[in-house]
């Protein structure tokens, strides 16, 4: 029976299958609704960002590629020799992800994730965005240090999206009543398929950095861009 809360994986399949021009819509309680389209998700390692570029040269020993999606980064690390296992929550990436040539694919959600461990947790595309919130996020970096070889490493890409409550005169307007500003949910769409609303989150370094210390972790932040989004290393203290 077809996942019709899986509009990913359809959209990956169909791709599959040969439809051009497949777009998912995002929808978020916090600006208009976004389009992703489908064809970047299976972009080469020529075509990724330099902070993509960056995360996947600094990448070491095993890795778990988190959230992998179509399997582009997996692919590109598998192309350098690197050992590294993608996983999914979307059934439909997995079998896109098996069909492209990903060696090693798990269909799992990463905090019912049990062993084995690796040297590198990758989540690119402001993958920590899973954790869902602050209090997530806790719940993510002690699970993630179960997962991880002594040293090993978690590298993610997030935004401090401050910038969208900005006025037009430069002040910054917030409701401090309704939590942390990088709390937002999203719902997305793709034919039939709907994800339902859930919780993602931006988080910004400074913040992150205050979550992964009280964690045992060593912050490094490794690259800033010119939208708010950067690219952090999260090292677990031996």
């Amino acid at each position: 029976m077809e996942d019709l809360q899986d509009p990913i994986g359809a959209a990956l399949l169909d791709k599959m299958r040969g439809v051009e021009g497949a777009e998912i819509t995002v929808e978020s309680n916090l600006t208009e609704d976004d389009i992703i389209p489908v064809d970047y998700l299976f972009r080469s390692i020529s075509q990724m960002p330099e902070l993509e570029q960056l995360a996947l040269e600094t990448c070491r020993g095993t890795v778990l590629d988190i959230g992998a999606g179509a399997g582009s980064h997996s692919l590109a690390l598998q192309e350098r020799g690197v050992q590294v296992t993608a996983l999914d929550i979307s059934a439909g990436a997995v079998q896109v992800m098996q069909a492209r040539g990903v060696r090693q694919v798990l269909h799992q959600d990463i905090l019912k994730l049990q062993g084995p461990t690796y040297d590198t947790m990758l989540l690119l595309m402001n993958g920590i965005g899973i954790a869902g919130n602050l209090t997530g996020l806790s719940r993510f970096l002690n699970h993630a240090r179960t997962l991880l070889e002594p040293g090993g490493q978690i590298l993610l890409e997030s935004s401090d999206i401050l910038y969208m409550f900005e006025e037009e005169d430069g002040s910054v307007l917030l409701d401090l009543n309704a939590g942390y500003y990088g709390e937002v949910m999203y719902n997305m769409r793709y034919k039939a398929h709907e994800t339902g609303w859930f919780n993602w989150l931006f988080i910004d370094a400074a913040l992150l950095e205050d979550y992964a210390t009280d964690q045992g972790f060593d912050f490094r932040l490794l690259y800033q861009g010119e939208d708010g989004n950067y690219l952090a290393s999260l090292t677990l203290l031996q």
